[in-house]
């Protein structure tokens, strides 16, 4: 006879294989993307969002149900990068809220867990398209009911026929979205889900299985130099000294009246406060001349892990004498950090602050000129996280802060780290494009309300249409376009615009294809492979072409994407 009830040990080895499993095939993966280019990432974002997960799971040591579900919901919700990343992090959480309360889970616990995995899923995504990773799952779980229903006892058929539907639903995505279809493949989001499950399968037939987890990498989100003023640097006033950061595993309901008070206190004693607020834990940072009494009081609602206290004063003298010795040894120019904007942890405060998702030298200097306070590297070649959007918020001290995720890929990330912030207002403007984030961040007036600037802000970029060059790493049909890798692709914002081995021919077409006849102003952002007076020739043959428009050219650095054209 079958196993009939799966415990906290067994899942977390099933979970820790799912995420092995997952990692192992990212790559291919990553190549079942419908558009053949060089940062296809479903499979990366999938993965660093389970491995961020299954690290801590791995690092529990005989858990109960209730650790191992929050390790699993907690890890994969802060670590979730990509659409495909954020919607598999809302899976984990759906489920964990049903196991959480049981110390083995039967067949009847798991359809119900599978169930309420889709549904958080489906209501985390604003217009869920069939045909991706939800619809598996939501296939998965429909036959895990069906079998719950049926009196179906034996796990082990239970799993594999999960396992059977969810691949059976995959094979149908094609059918379900014609551009699947067009390419021959399936839909890449289901797959990975597929792996997930298929890994838990293996080592719960017996199956042997390296557990062993290694911390994922984290998106490169580097911080804006300080001022090269270094007597400025060594006067400033640091009022509290500590940087206090840790977390709280609540043992006591943590409600809004219990969250206000406790940053009533620590207001009382510091600045710079932070307080996120997620089930049964709450991380906290504060800037304090005692930390003590910070930790004192949130024992009151909880134990406390993950202490960290970092003498500020001492930091800025070290950082001071570094600035003074890299000066010395060099006369030609101040010392200048990575140039990467972000805020001091002592930034006054202020009513607006905005962050910005960017990649490339120049498109960064463009975001810094418009008053940009913290930029996260990324974008097309790396999705940042939940928690790197956490960490921006954590780090500008302002009321209200707009996000501008310059990527659809991204949206849901900010989307959820907005949620997970209970003490600043976030507005997430959605950006797809880095020129909608420029337009809208342009058109940011002062003086007006929160809600005025986020309706036109938002309203101007969509009013941006974008086209990107680059070129394909295989060989596909989309669009009616045979592509052949090594092919330069004009991507616009929905589709394929134009094909061929010719760059500058394939960019100046993809421009042409673009152009609408109210259009008044094309910005050609040329990347860090394009030599200047290449790119001067795209340009003056585009205003050749196009004398009722203005035509701008800017160099913005940004990799894999030769050109990036906007018009509005």
């Amino acid at each position: 006879m079958g196993l009939n009830v799966i415990d906290a040990n067994m899942l977390a080895k099933m979970f820790l294989a799912g995420a092995k499993n997952l990692e192992n095939k990212k790559e291919w993966i990553n190549e079942l993307n419908v558009f053949p280019v060089p940062d296809g990432d479903t499979g990366t974002n999938m993965s660093m969002t389970i491995m961020s997960a299954a690290k801590e799971v791995a690092a529990l040591e005989n858990p109960d149900m209730a650790a191992l579900a929050k390790a699993m919901s907690s890890g994969s919700l802060r670590g979730a990068r990509g659409n495909s990343g954020v919607i598999l992090s809302q899976l984990f959480r759906g489920f964990t809220k049903v196991i959480r309360e049981y110390d083995g889970l039967n067949v009847a616990i798991l359809a119900s867990a599978c169930e309420k995995a889709v549904e958080t899923a489906y209501k985390a995504v604003m217009k869920p398209k069939e045909g991706t990773i939800l619809t598996v799952a939501k296939g998965a779980a429909k036959r895990a009911c069906d079998l719950a229903a049926a009196g179906e006892k034996d796990l082990d058929i239970f799993i594999k026929e999960i396992i059977k539907e969810a691949e059976a639903v995959l094979a149908k995505t094609p059918e379900m979205l014609p551009v699947l279809k067009q390419a021959g493949v399936v839909d890449s989001g289901g797959q990975g889900l597929v792996e997930v499950l298929k890994g838990g399968y293996d080592i719960f037939t017996g199956k042997e299985i390296d557990l062993s987890i290694e911390a994922a990498p984290k998106a490169s989100v580097k911080k804006e130099g300080i001022s090269p003023n270094i007597e400025a640097q060594a006067n400033a006033e640091i009022k509290f000294c500590y940087c206090t950061q840790f977390l709280i595993m609540l043992n006591k309901p943590f409600n809004i009246k219990h969250e206000l008070d406790f940053k009533e206190y620590l207001a009382s004693i510091g600045d710079s406060i932070v307080v996120v607020a997620d089930d049964d834990i709450v991380k906290v940072h504060v800037h304090t001349n005692d930390p003590g009494l910070a930790m004192q009081k949130a024992l009151l609602y909880g134990s406390l892990t993950t202490i960290i206290i970092e003498n500020m004063r001492l930091e800025r003298d070290e950082k001071v004498s570094d600035m003074m010795e890299k000066q010395m040894q060099s006369a030609e120019l101040p010392v200048k950090t990575d140039g990467n904007t972000a805020p001091q942890p002592m930034a006054e405060h202020k009513e607006t602050g905005f962050i910005a998702v960017s990649i490339g030298e120049g498109m960064n200097e463009i975001f810094r000129s418009l008053g940009v306070d913290y930029i996260i590297e990324g974008g097309q070649t790396m999705n940042p996280s939940t928690e790197d959007m956490l960490n921006a918020i954590e780090k500008i001290n302002a009321d209200n802060i707009f996000i501008f995720p310059n990527n659809k890929n991204i949206i849901l990330a900010a989307n959820q780290a907005k949620q997970l912030t209970k003490d600043k207002n976030i507005i997430v403007i959605p950006t797809k494009t880095v020129p909608q984030g420029i337009t809208a961040i342009i058109n940011y007036v002062p003086d007006v309300s929160v809600e005025e600037n986020e309706a036109v802000m938002t309203q101007e970029a969509e009013s941006v249409a974008t086209g990107q060059v680059t070129y394909a790493v295989r060989e596909t049909m989309i669009d009616d376009k045979e592509i052949h890798a090594g092919d330069f692709m004009g991507i616009g914002d929905k589709g394929i615009l134009s094909v061929g081995t010719d760059l500058q021919k394939v960019a100046y077409e993809m421009v042409a294809e673009m152009m609408k006849d109210d259009y008044e102003l094309i910005s050609v952002y040329y990347g860090d492979n394009i030599e200047e007076a290449q790119a001067n020739e795209l340009a003056e043959r585009i205003r050749a072409n196009f004398e009722g428009c203005d035509v701008e050219l800017q160099y913005g650095g940004q990799p894999i994407y030769s050109y990036v054209v906007s018009a509005e």
